[in-house]
């Protein structure tokens, strides 16, 4: 059975900077991975492109053809994919019943929230069998603005209604966040969406005219109770690590490596042991249920509170490294 992600967001969140990390990731850990990119506009693709919807149609195509705007031509590639399905579904089959699939999408918002093409693509991706889970992806920055961040949830909460999909929101550079100015709360309000009655100072000393539209779109938001946010730093190995341990439990995904793949250098050879001795594989499926490991403190102690002291700590470290692999060598 394939896996996957719908990895969506606004231009500039990080979308294809995150599938290039993820793809570099999971190589590194040998699991399978595919990316296909469904943006019809994105001419520079900075990772691997398995599948690449510019085999089928450009934006410039449909801009040209039919004498449309950007925006305009953005859905109609997404409508004329719809429409070819059966393109895009022969070369998922060529991946095999087993691939991991990253499926980066348009930025475009309106693709994501109220366009039905991309929803319709995607129940029939899930009628030949791909279990996926949309990653939704935010700007970190949004969180330092009471105004921008209740857009931000806006946009995530239509998102979910409209993908109908198992749906992790995801704080994206959030190592950059520090240079953004201070938070008003800590990192965790913003991340589990906490009684946001407590914005409305922070709104309406912006905009007074708008208290009760403020305090309406926060009820609208609280009585869903929907959005919550993980958190990422595509650099960081640990934030990776945790946000793909998040996926894996919203899609259901364990992966367990082949029998014939190489294991790492030390591995204890059990192939011959009894069957009493071997190591339960079992066991992984009761580690995949359990709760995801990581704390949004330890976060916001990495990158805000204490980043100049860890990023110290992790030179110092990566030198020690460096030493030890060089006095290997020579040795």
């Amino acid at each position: 059975m394939p896996f996957g992600e719908v990895v969506c967001g606004a231009p500039g969140s990080g979308k294809s900077t995150y599938c290039y990390g993820k793809h570099q990731l999971f190589t590194a850990l040998q699991r399978p991975i595919s990316i296909v990119n469904l943006d019809p506009a994105n001419e520079n693709i900075p990772y691997p492109c398995a599948i690449d919807i510019a085999s089928l149609i450009t934006l410039q195509d449909a801009m040209d053809a039919h004498g449309l705007g950007p925006n305009g031509g953005m859905l109609y590639c997404m409508e004329y994919l719809e429409a070819n399905f059966d393109w895009l579904e022969s070369r998922l089959i060529e991946l095999g019943k087993d691939a991991y699939v990253l499926f980066d999408i348009p930025g475009q918002v309106e693709v994501g929230t109220n366009h039905e093409s991309l929803k319709r693509i995607i129940q029939r991706l899930s009628k030949i069998g791909f279990r996926l889970a949309a990653v939704h992806l935010c700007d970190a920055h949004y969180v330092t603005d009471a105004a921008k961040y209740v857009s931000v949830l806006l946009l995530s909460l239509r998102t979910m209604l409209q993908l109908e999909l198992p749906h992790i929101n995801v704080l994206s550079k959030i190592d950059l966040l520090s240079h953004y100015g201070d938070l008003d709360f800590n990192l965790d309000f913003y991340t589990e969406v906490q009684d946001l009655s407590h914005l409305e100072n922070a709104l309406n000393s912006v905009s007074p005219r708008f208290t009760a539209l403020n305090m309406a779109l926060i009820s609208v938001i609280e009585d869903f109770g929907l959005v919550g946010f993980e958190t990422l730093a595509v650099e960081d190995k640990a934030s990776m690590l945790h946000l793909s341990r998040a996926i894996d439990r919203a899609t259901g995904y364990i992966f367990v490596p082949p029998k014939e793949a190489p294991a790492p250098q030390g591995t204890i050879d059990s192939s011959m042991d009894p069957t009493s001795s071997r190591p339960n594989a079992f066991a992984l499926f009761s580690t995949a249920a359990g709760p995801v490991p990581g704390d949004v403190r330890d976060v916001q102690e990495r990158w805000i509170d204490a980043r100049e002291a860890y990023d110290a700590h992790e030179k110092r470290e990566w030198r020690r490294e460096g030493e030890i692999v060089r006095e290997q060598a020579s040795a």
